[in-house]
């Protein structure tokens, strides 16, 4: 029985990617760096912030000091920022209620800096919405590694038998793969259908309730 869902957070239950765009491409101008389009940044965005700003950091200017200091500057752009254009996907804040009805619950995993994580998700969600929020920290490896997934399930009492992964990229398949869970592509989200597909996901959905449906599906298999 799948009793509890982990979710990625930009892509699957947040479209961040203006703000995210907007506040590198920021920074890149303060910088006389050039910049780069939306679309640009999906396909840079996934494996975290400091992986984010080496991508948009020009080669010359990626010593590690160097990317210290953008991070900062990106990190502080973004906080005061991160919610000038971001919204939930449509759909998700009513599958969040649905699934707390059938009594699952519902938490975060992201790349995103903890820090950042738990403020988001509070600006955007119902209190409840979610029983632990889990974003990247320090001494712990950012997904695909599944190091992070295992301390998040441990706290919530999750067995991999009982937890689905749902994610919007490469990235987010293999993370689930490689904590021995099955993962569900969110077409809506950053990357796309064929990226999902050839990354392995275990199914595609391309709405929301379509991750509803799947559980149900799930379950009703396993009680008969």
């Amino acid at each position: 029985m799948i009793k509890t869902i982990l979710f990625d957070l930009d892509g699957t239950l947040l479209n961040t990617i203006d703000d995210l765009a907007d506040a590198a491409n920021w920074v890149c101008m303060q910088r006389g760096w050039p910049t780069f389009t939306v679309e640009q940044y999906k396909h840079m965005v996934g494996n975290g912030i400091p992986k984010l700003v080496e991508r948009f950091s020009p080669e010359g200017c990626r010593t590690p000091a160097q990317l210290a200091e953008t991070l900062a500057q990106f990190t502080a752009r973004y906080d005061a920022h991160k919610e000038d254009k971001t919204a939930p996907y449509p759909g998700i804040p009513q599958l969040l209620k649905d699934l707390r009805a059938e009594g699952i619950r519902s938490a975060v995993f992201s790349n995103k800096a903890d820090a950042l994580c738990g403020g988001i998700i509070d600006h955007y969600f119902a209190p409840g919405s979610f029983a632990a929020v889990r974003g990247s920290r320090p001494g712990v490896p950012v997904k695909p590694d599944p190091a992070g997934l295992y301390s998040l399930m441990e706290e919530l009492g999750a067995s991999k038998a009982s937890t689905l992964f749902v994610g919007d990229s490469n990235v987010d398949i293999a993370t689930g793969h490689n904590a021995g869970l099955p993962a569900l592509g969110a077409v809506w989200g950053f990357r796309g259908a064929e990226e999902l597909t050839a990354a392995g996901a275990d199914e595609l959905v391309y709405q929301p309730a379509d991750i509803l449906a799947y559980i149900r599906r799930a379950n009703g298999a396993r009680q008969g």
